[in-house]
C-alpha cells in the first residue's frame, strides 16, 4: 500500500469545512433547493488515520474511503471518532468483508455478484447495510459503474436481497471543463432516480428509499447540486493536497 499523507498541524480543517459548506449553501439557494438538504462527504482516502480523525473532530461526520487496505488501518479510529463511513471506491468482492466491518454504506455497487456477496456477509455479521448503485453516466471506459439502462434492474435486484437497502445512486462525473456536458450526466442520474421513485409509487418496483444522489466533487459540486445532488464527495477542498 502506498504511503498515506499525514495530517499537517497547521491545517485548519474546520475552516475548510466552513468554506465548502458555504459553497453548498450558496448553490442550494441559487438553485432553489431547500437549505441544508445536501450532505457533505469528506473523502479521506490517501490520508492517514490522524488526518482523517482530525477532519472528523473538526466536523466531518460523513467520510468516504476508497481502498479497503486503508480502511482496515483507519476504520476503528474513524468509528471511535464518531464518523459515518461510506465506501466510495470500486470494491472487489474479496475485500467486501472489510466494508461490512466498518462501513455504513457502500456507494459503489455495480454488479449483482457484488450485491450478493455483501448480502451474504451481512447475514453472517447480522448487520444491515445501505448500498447505492454506481452508474457510469459518462460512458467513459476509465470509469466504473453500470450502464444507465441497467441501473434500475440492478437496483431492484439488490433491493430484493436480505440485509441490503438501496438508498440511491452514485456517479463520478465526466472529467471535463464543459459545464453543459458534465451537468448532462448528472441530470441523467437524477432522471434515473426520479424514475425509480415514480415506478415505486406505482408499485412496479420497490425502490422507495432510493432517493439519494451522490455526485459532484471539489471542482464541480455546484453543477451537481444544481442538478439535484443530495451528497457531494469532497477531498482536496477539505483535506488539502498530498505533499508526497
Amino acid at each position: 500500500m502506498a504511503d498515506l499523507a499525514a495530517a499537517t498541524p497547521a491545517w485548519d480543517y474546520a475552516a475548510r469545512l466552513t468554506e465548502v459548506r458555504a459553497r453548498i449553501h450558496t448553490t442550494e439557494y441559487t438553485s432553489g433547493r431547500a437549505a441544508s438538504h445536501v450532505q457533505l462527504l469528506v473523502a479521506t482516502k490517501a490520508w492517514d488515520a490522524d488526518a482523517a480523525v482530525a477532519a472528523v473532530r473538526a466536523g466531518a461526520v460523513l467520510v468516504g474511503e476508497s481502498r479497503m487496505q486503508e480502511l482496515e488501518v483507519k476504520g476503528a479510529a474513524l468509528r471511535a471518532a464518531g464518523a459515518r463511513i461510506h465506501v466510495i471506491g470500486q470494491l472487489q468482492r474479496n475485500k467486501a468483508a472489510t466494508a461490512i466491518e466498518f462501513a455504513d454504506c457502500v456507494q459503489t455497487v455495480d454488479s449483482l455478484a457484488l450485491a450478493e456477496r455483501l448480502s451474504r456477509l451481512c447475514a453472517e455479521a447480522e448487520k444491515n447495510l445501505d448500498v447505492m448503485i454506481q452508474v457510469n453516466v459518462s460512458g467513459e471506459d476509465s470509469k466504473a459503474g453500470v450502464a444507465p439502462r441497467e441501473a434500475l434492474r440492478l437496483a431492484s435486484a439488490a433491493q430484493a436481497l436480505p440485509f441490503l437497502t438501496v438508498t440511491g445512486f452514485m456517479t463520478i462525473g465526466l472529467n471535463s471543463p464543459d459545464e453543459e456536458a458534465v451537468r448532462a450526466g448528472y441530470a441523467r442520474l437524477a432522471a434515473l432516480r426520479d424514475e425509480a421513485l415514480i415506478r415505486s409509487e406505482r408499485g412496479e418496483i420497490d425502490l422507495r428509499e432510493a432517493w439519494e444522489l451522490s455526485m459532484g466533487m471539489s471542482n464541480d459540486l455546484e453543477w451537481a447540486i444544481a442538478e439535484g445532488a443530495t451528497i457531494v464527495r469532497v477531498g482536496t477542498a477539505v483535506m488539502g493536497h498530498r505533499t508526497r
